[in-house]
């Protein structure tokens, strides 16, 4: 087992500054990537938390958060009153556990919303969805959700034109945009139907998302019902597909 301070010399001194990002996920990066080049192998120790915070001069909140976000990936295994220690050398996909308003909103933590355009279009899905006539023009919103600087997922917004007329690109501020819609016209969005399906990357999402044209997306359609019913938002999200899994519980209904 190698002495603390051999270990914190894997770790070359850095000073962390806001304007490069989350503290925390500086600090993550850092420690991934001597677990991933195999300097630190699996089941050996990180340094004490204490030791890394004096290290980098973050509080421990901050290393704590980083930790997580690694045991989060698989990398690492955290134990109680002891260093966390290398659980594997590749992270896991990331797993969106998904069975409410709250699972979605989790998902888009500490994210950003990039807004690309806010325009007028009529696609063949307003017909399908809110029952607009064929050619018939609806509001059409492109946004990147990005993490740092990692894009996390590519998403086309759809509203039926009484929503998508009150509405402009400086309303979507938030990140989460059916908390926009739900703000702005004073309603409770009761339900979120959601289809999954795969689909390979065209030139616009390729270049979006910083991946090469063919490369496999996760696809997820969620499409946002008022409490009366009434058909308000379709999102449809594009996940690079080595990246992301969805999961969901299955309950024994069957008496």
């Amino acid at each position: 087992m190698r002495e603390s301070n051999s270990l914190l010399e894997l770790f070359p001194r850095r000073t962390l500054v806001r304007e490069g990002g989350p503290l925390y996920r500086q600090l993550a990066d850092i420690l991934r990537r001597p677990i991933a080049e195999g300097v630190l192998a699996v089941g050996e120790e990180l340094p004490k938390e204490a030791s890394i915070a004096d290290h980098f001069g973050v509080s421990l909140i901050t290393v704590r958060h980083a930790l997580r976000d690694l045991e989060d990936s698989g990398l690492i295994r955290k134990r109680s009153a002891k260093p966390a220690v290398v659980a594997a050398r590749d992270a896991e996909a990331p797993v969106w556990h998904m069975a409410n308003f709250t699972d979605i909103a989790a998902f888009a933590r500490d994210a950003s919303l990039n807004v690309l355009s806010y325009r007028r279009e009529s696609p063949p899905l307003l017909q399908q969805y809110f029952g607009a006539r064929k050619g018939e023009a609806g509001y059409c919103l492109r946004s990147v959700l990005k993490s740092g600087e990692e894009k996390k997922v590519y998403i086309t917004t759809y509203f039926p034109a009484e929503v998508g007329e009150r509405l402009s690109r400086r309303d979507f501020t938030d990140v989460l945009i059916f908390d926009t819609v739900q703000r702005k016209f004073g309603l409770r969005l009761a339900v979120a139907h959601m289809t999954v399906r795969a689909e390979v990357a065209d030139a616009t999402a390729a270049e979006v998302l910083d991946i090469e044209p063919g490369s496999a997306l996760l696809i997820v359609e969620m499409l946002y019902q008022a409490s009366d019913g009434r058909n308000v938002e379709l999102s449809v999200a594009r996940h690079p597909a080595d990246r992301f899994s969805i999961t969901y519980d299955a309950p024994n209904d069957r008496g």
